[in-house]
Protein backbone atom coordinates (compact mmCIF):
# COMPACT_ATOMS: atom_id res chain seq x y z
CA UNK A 1 0.00 0.00 0.00
CA UNK A 2 1.45 3.44 -0.49
CA UNK A 3 2.03 5.37 1.74
CA UNK A 4 2.67 9.36 2.00
CA UNK A 5 4.25 11.65 4.88
CA UNK A 6 1.73 13.76 6.53
CA UNK A 7 3.59 16.84 4.17
CA UNK A 8 2.46 15.15 0.93
CA UNK A 9 -0.86 14.82 1.88
CA UNK A 10 -1.18 18.53 3.11
CA UNK A 11 1.04 19.01 -0.33
CA UNK A 12 -1.85 17.64 -2.37
CA UNK A 13 -5.06 18.95 -0.82
CA UNK A 14 -3.14 22.37 -1.51
CA UNK A 15 -2.43 21.56 -5.01
CA UNK A 16 -5.21 19.57 -6.12
CA UNK A 17 -3.94 19.72 -9.83
CA UNK A 18 -0.36 18.11 -8.85
CA UNK A 19 0.68 15.13 -11.34
CA UNK A 20 0.27 11.93 -8.76
CA UNK A 21 4.06 11.30 -9.42
CA UNK A 22 4.38 14.87 -6.94
CA UNK A 23 3.97 12.03 -3.72
CA UNK A 24 4.87 8.47 -5.62
CA UNK A 25 6.52 6.52 -3.03
CA UNK A 26 10.36 6.31 -3.96
CA UNK A 27 11.32 5.62 -0.31
CA UNK A 28 12.68 1.85 -1.53
CA UNK A 29 15.12 3.75 -3.58
CA UNK A 30 16.97 5.39 -0.78
CA UNK A 31 18.24 2.28 0.30
CA UNK A 32 21.38 2.35 -1.68
CA UNK A 33 21.86 5.32 1.04
CA UNK A 34 23.10 5.32 4.69
CA UNK A 35 20.75 5.02 7.63
CA UNK A 36 22.81 7.87 9.16
CA UNK A 37 24.18 11.53 7.82
CA UNK A 38 27.39 10.32 9.33
CA UNK A 39 27.54 7.64 7.01
CA UNK A 40 27.08 9.79 3.85
CA UNK A 41 30.41 11.36 3.32
CA UNK A 42 29.68 14.81 4.21
CA UNK A 43 32.10 15.20 7.29
CA UNK A 44 34.96 13.25 8.47
CA UNK A 45 33.99 14.33 11.92
CA UNK A 46 30.41 15.09 12.87
CA UNK A 47 30.60 16.29 15.99
CA UNK A 48 33.44 18.94 15.26
CA UNK A 49 31.47 19.63 11.81
CA UNK A 50 34.74 18.70 10.03
CA UNK A 51 34.17 18.19 6.01
CA UNK A 52 35.29 15.25 4.25
CA UNK A 53 37.82 15.80 1.86
CA UNK A 54 36.40 17.07 -1.58
CA UNK A 55 33.61 18.09 -0.02
CA UNK A 56 33.03 22.21 -0.84
CA UNK A 57 30.65 24.34 1.05
CA UNK A 58 28.53 26.83 -1.61
CA UNK A 59 26.50 29.82 -1.85
CA UNK A 60 23.73 30.64 -4.47
CA UNK A 61 23.53 33.86 -5.83
CA UNK A 62 19.73 33.67 -5.37
CA UNK A 63 18.12 31.72 -2.89
CA UNK A 64 14.69 29.44 -2.65
CA UNK A 65 12.40 30.25 0.07
CA UNK A 66 11.91 27.80 2.64
CA UNK A 67 9.68 29.79 5.37
CA UNK A 68 12.88 31.65 6.83
CA UNK A 69 14.89 28.63 7.52
CA UNK A 70 18.53 28.99 7.77
CA UNK A 71 20.44 26.73 5.47
CA UNK A 72 24.00 25.51 4.35
CA UNK A 73 24.80 23.46 1.44
CA UNK A 74 27.30 21.29 0.63
CA UNK A 75 28.80 19.46 -3.16
CA UNK A 76 31.11 16.61 -3.27
CA UNK A 77 32.75 14.76 -6.51
CA UNK A 78 34.58 11.55 -6.50
CA UNK A 79 38.22 11.85 -7.07
CA UNK A 80 39.44 11.59 -10.80
CA UNK A 81 35.93 13.01 -12.02
CA UNK A 82 34.36 16.43 -13.10
CA UNK A 83 31.58 18.20 -13.33
CA UNK A 84 31.03 18.78 -17.17
CA UNK A 85 30.04 22.55 -17.33
CA UNK A 86 31.02 23.51 -20.69
CA UNK A 87 27.42 24.21 -21.50
CA UNK A 88 26.99 27.02 -18.67
CA UNK A 89 23.26 26.79 -18.67
CA UNK A 90 23.16 22.26 -19.06
CA UNK A 91 25.64 20.98 -16.66
CA UNK A 92 26.36 17.49 -16.44
CA UNK A 93 27.19 15.25 -13.05
CA UNK A 94 29.23 12.05 -13.09
CA UNK A 95 28.13 9.49 -11.75
CA UNK A 96 28.89 9.75 -7.27
CA UNK A 97 27.77 13.52 -6.86
CA UNK A 98 26.44 14.43 -3.63
CA UNK A 99 24.77 17.75 -3.04
CA UNK A 100 23.66 18.33 0.54
CA UNK A 101 20.95 20.95 1.86
CA UNK A 102 20.72 21.81 5.53
CA UNK A 103 17.80 23.83 7.19
CA UNK A 104 17.53 25.12 10.87
CA UNK A 105 15.86 27.42 12.92
CA UNK A 106 17.64 29.31 15.63
CA UNK A 107 20.77 27.56 15.46
CA UNK A 108 19.26 24.08 15.60
CA UNK A 109 20.07 21.80 13.02
CA UNK A 110 16.23 20.03 11.75
CA UNK A 111 16.75 18.21 8.55
CA UNK A 112 19.98 17.50 6.06
CA UNK A 113 18.94 16.42 2.79
CA UNK A 114 20.95 14.19 0.32
CA UNK A 115 20.79 14.20 -3.50
CA UNK A 116 22.87 12.25 -5.26
CA UNK A 117 23.67 10.58 -8.60
CA UNK A 118 24.00 6.63 -8.56
CA UNK A 119 24.07 5.41 -12.13
CA UNK A 120 24.63 7.00 -15.43
CA UNK A 121 20.98 7.19 -17.00
CA UNK A 122 19.29 10.78 -16.92
CA UNK A 123 16.97 9.19 -13.86
CA UNK A 124 19.56 7.54 -11.56
CA UNK A 125 19.15 10.13 -8.98
CA UNK A 126 18.25 9.25 -5.31
CA UNK A 127 16.99 11.99 -3.40
CA UNK A 128 16.37 11.73 0.71
CA UNK A 129 16.33 13.68 4.40
CA UNK A 130 18.23 12.51 7.40
CA UNK A 131 15.99 14.02 10.76
CA UNK A 132 18.54 15.16 13.30
CA UNK A 133 18.34 14.17 16.72
CA UNK A 134 16.84 16.20 19.40
CA UNK A 135 20.55 16.57 20.68
CA UNK A 136 21.97 17.14 17.80
CA UNK A 137 24.34 14.28 17.84
CA UNK A 138 23.50 12.56 14.70
CA UNK A 139 20.51 12.82 12.01
CA UNK A 140 18.82 9.59 10.12
CA UNK A 141 17.27 8.74 7.22
CA UNK A 142 13.64 9.49 6.97
CA UNK A 143 12.02 8.48 3.16
CA UNK A 144 8.68 9.24 4.23
CA UNK A 145 9.58 12.71 5.74
CA UNK A 146 7.86 14.41 8.93
CA UNK A 147 6.23 17.24 10.22
CA UNK A 148 6.68 19.72 12.57
CA UNK A 149 10.10 18.71 13.07
CA UNK A 150 11.62 19.18 16.26
CA UNK A 151 8.77 20.96 17.98
CA UNK A 152 8.84 24.03 14.96
CA UNK A 153 6.73 24.49 12.21
CA UNK A 154 9.56 23.10 9.37
CA UNK A 155 7.82 19.70 7.45
CA UNK A 156 10.48 17.59 5.40
CA UNK A 157 9.23 15.56 2.33
CA UNK A 158 8.97 12.63 1.60
CA UNK A 159 11.62 11.28 -0.92
CA UNK A 160 9.39 10.78 -3.78
CA UNK A 161 8.65 14.37 -3.51
CA UNK A 162 11.62 15.93 -3.94
CA UNK A 163 11.34 15.00 -7.71
CA UNK A 164 8.56 17.41 -8.04
CA UNK A 165 11.20 20.21 -8.25
CA UNK A 166 14.37 18.52 -9.35
CA UNK A 167 12.50 16.90 -12.11
CA UNK A 168 12.09 20.06 -13.57
CA UNK A 169 15.20 20.43 -15.06
CA UNK A 170 17.10 17.58 -17.06
CA UNK A 171 20.18 17.50 -14.93
CA UNK A 172 18.58 17.49 -11.71
CA UNK A 173 20.52 19.84 -9.58
CA UNK A 174 18.96 23.01 -8.04
CA UNK A 175 21.05 25.87 -7.16
CA UNK A 176 24.39 24.41 -8.28
CA UNK A 177 24.71 26.21 -11.89
CA UNK A 178 26.47 29.09 -14.29
CA UNK A 179 24.37 31.72 -12.85
CA UNK A 180 23.84 30.44 -9.06
CA UNK A 181 27.88 30.62 -9.15
CA UNK A 182 28.92 32.60 -11.85
CA UNK A 183 27.13 35.53 -10.99
CA UNK A 184 27.65 37.64 -7.50
CA UNK A 185 24.89 39.02 -5.73
CA UNK A 186 24.50 42.47 -4.53
CA UNK A 187 26.85 42.77 -1.59
CA UNK A 188 27.81 38.89 -1.69
CA UNK A 189 30.97 36.64 -1.74
CA UNK A 190 31.05 34.32 -4.86
CA UNK A 191 29.49 31.13 -4.46
CA UNK A 192 31.74 28.96 -4.45
CA UNK A 193 35.51 29.32 -3.58
CA UNK A 194 38.14 29.68 -6.76
CA UNK A 195 40.06 26.45 -5.37
CA UNK A 196 36.82 24.22 -5.31
CA UNK A 197 35.51 25.67 -8.54
CA UNK A 198 38.65 24.67 -9.77
CA UNK A 199 38.80 21.05 -8.23
CA UNK A 200 35.12 20.41 -9.21
CA UNK A 201 34.76 21.94 -12.52
CA UNK A 202 35.44 20.88 -16.56
CA UNK A 203 35.77 24.52 -17.16
CA UNK A 204 36.51 27.78 -15.60
CA UNK A 205 33.24 29.64 -14.60
CA UNK A 206 32.27 32.00 -16.80
CA UNK A 207 33.62 35.71 -16.05
CA UNK A 208 31.36 38.13 -17.17
CA UNK A 209 27.68 36.70 -15.74
CA UNK A 210 25.88 39.76 -14.29
CA UNK A 211 22.18 40.13 -14.33
CA UNK A 212 21.20 42.87 -16.34
CA UNK A 213 18.92 45.95 -15.29
CA UNK A 214 18.84 48.29 -11.57
CA UNK A 215 19.28 46.57 -8.32
CA UNK A 216 15.78 45.40 -8.09
CA UNK A 217 15.43 44.21 -11.41
CA UNK A 218 18.46 41.52 -10.96
CA UNK A 219 16.71 41.03 -7.34
CA UNK A 220 13.68 40.05 -8.84
CA UNK A 221 14.78 38.09 -11.33
CA UNK A 222 17.12 35.97 -9.55
CA UNK A 223 14.28 35.31 -7.12
CA UNK A 224 12.28 34.32 -9.68
CA UNK A 225 15.21 31.86 -11.34
CA UNK A 226 15.44 30.11 -7.82
CA UNK A 227 11.62 29.40 -6.49
CA UNK A 228 9.84 29.64 -10.08
CA UNK A 229 12.24 28.32 -12.62
CA UNK A 230 12.13 24.91 -11.64
CA UNK A 231 8.65 24.32 -12.83
CA UNK A 232 8.27 27.47 -15.00
CA UNK A 233 10.72 26.74 -18.20
CA UNK A 234 10.80 25.83 -21.44
CA UNK A 235 13.51 22.72 -21.00
CA UNK A 236 10.48 20.09 -21.42
CA UNK A 237 11.73 18.27 -18.37
CA UNK A 238 9.01 18.81 -16.38
CA UNK A 239 6.35 18.30 -18.70
CA UNK A 240 7.51 15.05 -18.86
CA UNK A 241 7.99 14.36 -15.11
CA UNK A 242 6.31 15.29 -11.98
CA UNK A 243 6.18 18.70 -11.14
CA UNK A 244 3.48 20.48 -9.93
CA UNK A 245 1.36 22.18 -12.84
CA UNK A 246 -1.92 21.42 -13.86
CA UNK A 247 -1.12 19.54 -17.20
CA UNK A 248 -4.37 21.85 -18.70
CA UNK A 249 -2.89 25.19 -18.21
CA UNK A 250 -1.08 26.07 -21.11
CA UNK A 251 0.42 29.63 -19.85
CA UNK A 252 2.06 28.14 -17.08
CA UNK A 253 4.01 25.70 -19.03
CA UNK A 254 4.16 28.99 -21.57
CA UNK A 255 6.07 31.04 -18.71
CA UNK A 256 9.66 30.77 -18.39
CA UNK A 257 11.20 32.36 -15.01
CA UNK A 258 14.88 30.92 -16.19
CA UNK A 259 17.95 33.05 -16.24
CA UNK A 260 20.22 31.88 -19.16
CA UNK A 261 23.31 32.34 -19.78
CA UNK A 262 22.93 33.66 -23.51
CA UNK A 263 20.29 36.20 -22.67
CA UNK A 264 21.56 38.70 -20.26
CA UNK A 265 22.56 41.38 -22.39
CA UNK A 266 19.46 43.12 -21.16
CA UNK A 267 16.06 42.87 -19.30
CA UNK A 268 13.50 42.67 -22.14
CA UNK A 269 16.66 39.34 -23.58
CA UNK A 270 15.24 37.64 -20.03
CA UNK A 271 12.72 34.58 -20.59
CA UNK A 272 10.38 36.46 -17.90
CA UNK A 273 10.38 39.81 -19.78
CA UNK A 274 9.58 37.70 -22.77
CA UNK A 275 7.09 35.23 -21.33
CA UNK A 276 5.83 36.72 -18.27
CA UNK A 277 5.31 40.43 -18.94
CA UNK A 278 1.50 41.04 -20.44
CA UNK A 279 0.36 37.79 -18.85
CA UNK A 280 1.04 37.42 -15.12
CA UNK A 281 2.48 40.45 -14.56
CA UNK A 282 1.06 44.01 -15.74
CA UNK A 283 3.81 47.19 -15.97
CA UNK A 284 3.17 49.22 -13.30
CA UNK A 285 0.66 47.54 -11.87
CA UNK A 286 1.32 44.78 -9.11
CA UNK A 287 -2.15 44.89 -7.69
CA UNK A 288 -3.26 43.25 -11.06
CA UNK A 289 -0.68 41.17 -11.25
CA UNK A 290 -1.52 37.08 -11.22
CA UNK A 291 2.03 36.98 -9.90
CA UNK A 292 2.05 38.88 -6.60
CA UNK A 293 -1.66 37.20 -6.06
CA UNK A 294 -0.21 34.12 -5.90
CA UNK A 295 2.49 34.73 -4.13
CA UNK A 296 0.56 36.42 -1.44
CA UNK A 297 -1.63 33.05 -0.62
CA UNK A 298 -1.00 29.81 1.34
CA UNK A 299 -3.17 27.80 0.30
CA UNK A 300 -5.13 26.50 -2.88
CA UNK A 301 -3.97 27.87 -5.88
CA UNK A 302 -0.49 29.33 -4.06
CA UNK A 303 2.91 29.57 -5.42
CA UNK A 304 5.37 28.49 -4.98
CA UNK A 305 2.48 24.85 -4.58
CA UNK A 306 4.90 22.94 -2.32
CA UNK A 307 7.12 23.16 0.41
CA UNK A 308 6.07 26.38 1.72
CA UNK A 309 3.27 27.03 4.19
CA UNK A 310 4.32 30.95 4.97
CA UNK A 311 4.27 34.07 2.72
CA UNK A 312 7.32 35.53 1.83
CA UNK A 313 6.69 38.77 2.57
CA UNK A 314 10.03 40.02 1.82
CA UNK A 315 9.57 38.52 -1.76
CA UNK A 316 6.42 39.38 -2.45
CA UNK A 317 7.45 43.54 -1.45
CA UNK A 318 10.24 42.63 -3.99
CA UNK A 319 7.65 41.62 -6.87
CA UNK A 320 5.48 44.91 -5.92
CA UNK A 321 8.06 47.09 -6.00
CA UNK A 322 9.90 45.68 -9.66
CA UNK A 323 6.33 45.73 -10.88
CA UNK A 324 5.23 49.52 -9.93
CA UNK A 325 8.52 50.38 -11.40
CA UNK A 326 8.07 48.94 -15.14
Amino acid sequence: MRKFSHFGLAAALLCPACDPRVCADRAGDTRVLPDRLSETGLFDNLAEERLAPRVHAYTPAFALWSDGADKRRWVYVPEGKRIDDRNPDDWRFPVGTKLWKEFSHDGVRLETRLLTRTGAGEADWVATAYLWRADQSEALRAPYGAIDVLGTAHNVPASGECFACHDGRPGKVLGFSAIQLGVVADDAEPGLASDAAAELLSDPLPASLEVPGTRTEREALGYLHANCSHCHNQSGAGEAAGKCLDPNDQLGFALDFSLQTDALGSTAQTATYRTALGKVIVRGAPDDSKLVELMSRRGSGQMPPLATEEVDQHGVQLMRAWIGAL
